[in-house]
C-alpha cells in the first residue's frame, strides 16, 4: 500500500538515514535509530524507505524555497539579505567558505542507494514486480535527478552508486561530469521506461513517468542534447498515459486553490504544521508583515513587449518611461506586482492602492517604501507568483503554509522543445518553435508573434530565450540559463561569451517617482516613474564590471573538501 504522506514508519527511516556520523563524507547507516535488521520485510516497508528519498529531493542545501533564492543569482531578481549567500553568486564573490551548498544532493543519493541496493531483501512473496518496479523507477529517477543536479552546478562529481559502510568508502574522487552525466541519464531513462506506476498520477508530489521525462527534457537541454530534448518532449506532448496542458488562469496556478492544475507536472509537497512551508513571508512586503526576499528586477519589467507586439526599444513602440507598466502585454502584470495595482490587505480585507515609490502617504510614513523598512522591497516590486491574491491565502504569520512549490510543469517542457527546435542542426524547425510561442502566449492572454521579425535562427533563438525568462521568471531558471547561453552578435555569430557574462556586470536599479493614490485612475497609469533620478537614488547594487569565468561553476566548501581529501577544488578558487 502507498501513502500520500509520511507514515510513523517512514518517518523512522527518515531518521535512520539522518542520523549518521558527523565524520562522514555522504550519510552513513547510523548506530542508533531504526533497526535494519527488523526492516524490509514487506512492500510496505520499502514503499516507506523510499518515502525518504522524498525529503528536501528537489534541492537538498535549502528544500523546494531553493527555486525562489536561485533566481535572485541572476539579473532579473534580487536578495538584500544574502540569504544562503544568494548575493554572493550575483555579484561573483563566491568562495570555499561563502557559497550554496549543493554538494548536500549526496544526502538525498545516499538515501535513494539504500533503496536501490536494499529492495531484493523483501522477500518474493510480499511485493510483486510491479511494485519492484515502481519503488525503484522513483529512487532511480531521483538519484538521476540529484547527480544531474550536482553536475550542472559543479562539473566533475562524485558518483555515488552504492550505500558506503565506512566513511572511508565515501571518500571517492570525483570522475568527469560527462560520466556523472551519463549515469544521470541512464537512470532517468530506465526510470521513464514504464517502470513507475500510474497510480502516482493520483498521488500529489509523487515522481511519475511523466515528471521523468521531464527531468530528461530539462537535462538534455541543458547538456545541449537537443535531439533527445525532442525526442522526450515530444513524447511527453502526445503522452497517453497522462494528459498535461497549459493552464488558462495563470496565477491561480501558484496559489493554494491551483494546486491540481493540469499543467503541473510535479511540485514539493507540504501540508500546514505536518510539513509546513515555513516562507510564504519571504513573498511579500513590509506593509503585509514580509520581509520581500527575492524581488523582481527593472531588467525583467524591460523584457516584456507592448501590447501590439513590439519592443519598448523599438521607435515606433509607444513606450512611455514615465509610464512603464501602461499597454505591456498582459503577462506582466501576472509576473510582477508593481505599484499602482490594486492589492487585498491581509486583515481588514478589500483593496488598496500598491504603492512602493513614495515614502509618505497621506502624510504617513509608508511601510512598503524601502528606506522606510529593511523588510521592504528594495527594487519596489514583487514577484506576483505565489504572492496572488495577496496574503490573505496564507495563516497569520506566514511561516505555516501548504505551499506546494512547482518543480516542473508543462510549459518548461513546450519552452525547451521550441529552444531545441531552434538549435539543432539535424532537426531544425523555426516554424516549430513559432508555434510553440505563440500556444503559450495566447493561452497567456498576449497576442501571436508577427512572424515578420522574427525568420532567421538568430531572431527566433533571441525571441525564444525572452518567452522564456519571462513565462518561467521568478522560479529558478534565469541563472544556468544565461550561464549555459552563448551569446551571439547581431550577425548570429557568437562572441565567445556566455550570456551571464554581459548579464552580471550590470548594475542593479530601481524604479524612483511618486504613485497616483486616485483609485479612477488606470491601474498602469498610476506610477508615474523619474527617468531622470539620480543614479544614487535609483542605484540598488553595484555588480562587478567583469566576468570571471570561474563563476560558471560553483566551488566546493572548505567543510567538504576537509571532510574527503580524495576531492579537488574548482579552478579559480
Amino acid at each position: 500500500m502507498k501513502t500520500t504522506g509520511f507514515s510513523i514508519k517512514s518517518t523512522l527511516v527518515i531518521c535512520a538515514l539522518s542520523l549518521s556520523s558527523c565524520e562522514g563524507f555522504f550519510d552513513l547507516a547510523p548506530k542508533d535509530g531504526l533497526n535494519d535488521k527488523l526492516f524490509w520485510n514487506n512492500a510496505d516497508d520499502a514503499y516507506s524507505a523510499l518515502t525518504a528519498c522524498y525529503n528536501w529531493w528537489c534541492a537538498n542545501d535549502n528544500g523546494s524555497k531553493t527555486i525562489f533564492y536561485e533566481e535572485a543569482y541572476s539579473d532579473i531578481a534580487y536578495n538584500f539579505t544574502n540569504t544562503s549567500n544568494v548575493n554572493d553568486v550575483a555579484k561573483g564573490s563566491l568562495s570555499p567558505v561563502a557559497a550554496p551548498n549543493k554538494w548536500k544532493q549526496y544526502e538525498t543519493i545516499r538515501r535513494c542507494n539504500y533503496v536501490i541496493s536494499n529492495i531484493d531483501r523483501v522477500p518474493a512473496d510480499q511485493i510483486t514486480e510491479e511494485q519492484k518496479n515502481d519503488i525503484l523507477g522513483q529512487a532511480r529517477a531521483i538519484r538521476g535527478y540529484s547527480h544531474a543536479l550536482i553536475t550542472n552546478w559543479y562539473g566533475d562529481a562524485v558518483k555515488m552508486n552504492f550505500v558506503p559502510d565506512t566513511d572511508e568508502d565515501a571518500k571517492l574522487p570525483r570522475v568527469p561530469a560527462e560520466e556523472i552525466r551519463a549515469f544521470a541519464l541512464e537512470d532517468l531513462e530506465w526510470a521513464a521506461s514504464g517502470k513507475i506506476s500510474t497510480d502516482n498520477y493520483n498521488i500529489p508530489g509523487r515522481i511519475t513517468t511523466g515528471a521523468v521525462l521531464a527531468m530528461l527534457v530539462r537535462f538534455n537541454l541543458y547538456w545541449g542534447n537537443y535531439d533527445k530534448v525532442i525526442e522526450y518532449a515530444e513524447r511527453l506532448r502526445n503522452f497517453d498515459e497522462h494528459q498535461y496542458e497549459l493552464e488558462k488562469d495563470f496565477l491561480k496556478m501558484f496559489s493554494m486553490e491551483g494546486q491540481d492544475s493540469k499543467e503541473i507536472i510535479v511540485s514539493y509537497q507540504h501540508i500546514q504544521t505536518i510539513a509546513k512551508y515555513g516562507d510564504a513571508i519571504r513573498f511579500f512586503n513590509n506593509a503585509d508583515g514580509g520581509w520581500a526576499s527575492f524581488v523582481p528586477t527593472t531588467y525583467l519589467v524591460e523584457m516584456f513587449e507592448m501590447k501590439d507586439g513590439k519592443l519598448i526599444t523599438d521607435s515606433d513602440s509607444g513606450y512611455d518611461p514615465e509610464h512603464p507598466f501602461a499597454n505591456r502585454d498582459p503577462r506582466l502584470a501576472q509576473t510582477i506586482i508593481y505599484s499602482g495595482m490594486e492589492w487585498e490587505k491581509p486583515l481588514e480585507g478589500g483593496d488598496r492602492i500598491f504603492n512602493m515609490l513614495d515614502r509618505e502617504i497621506n502624510g504617513s510614513a509608508n511601510k512598503d517604501y524601502y528606506l522606510n523598512a529593511t523588510n521592504s522591497s528594495h527594487t519596489g516590486m514583487l514577484f506576483a507568483k505565489y504572492a496572488w491574491p495577496g496574503p490573505a491565502q496564507y495563516i497569520a504569520g506566514m511561516r505555516d503554509d501548504s505551499v506546494c512549490p512547482i518543480i516542473f510543469r508543462y510549459a518548461e517542457v513546450l519552452l525547451s522543445l521550441a529552444e531545441a527546435y531552434v538549435e539543432s542542426e539535424t532537426n531544425r524547425d523555426l516554424s516549430k518553435a513559432l508555434d510553440i510561442i505563440d500556444e503559450i502566449r495566447t493561452t497567456r492572454g498576449h497576442i501571436k508573434v508577427d512572424r515578420s521579425r522574427y525568420s532567421t535562427q538568430n531572431e527566433v533563438r533571441e525571441l525564444v530565450r525572452r518567452e522564456r525568462t519571462i513565462e518561467l521568471a521568478g522560479e529558478g531558471f534565469r541563472y544556468e540559463d544565461i550561464i549555459r547561453w552563448d551569446e551571439y552578435d547581431a550577425s548570429g555569430n557568437k562572441t565567445g561569451k556566455k550570456v551571464a557574462e554581459t548579464a552580471l556586470t550590470r548594475n542593479v536599479y530601481r524604479y524612483c517617482g511618486t504613485v497616483n493614490m486616485d483609485p479612477s485612475v488606470d491601474r498602469d497609469m498610476r506610477a508615474e516613474i523619474n527617468p531622470n533620478a539620480s543614479e544614487a537614488d535609483r542605484l540598488v547594487e553595484v555588480r562587478p564590471t567583469t566576468f570571471d569565468k570561474k563563476r560558471l561553476l560553483f566551488p566546493l566548501l572548505q567543510s567538504e573538501l576537509e571532510t574527503n581529501p580524495a576531492l579537488v577544488q574548482n579552478p579559480g578558487y
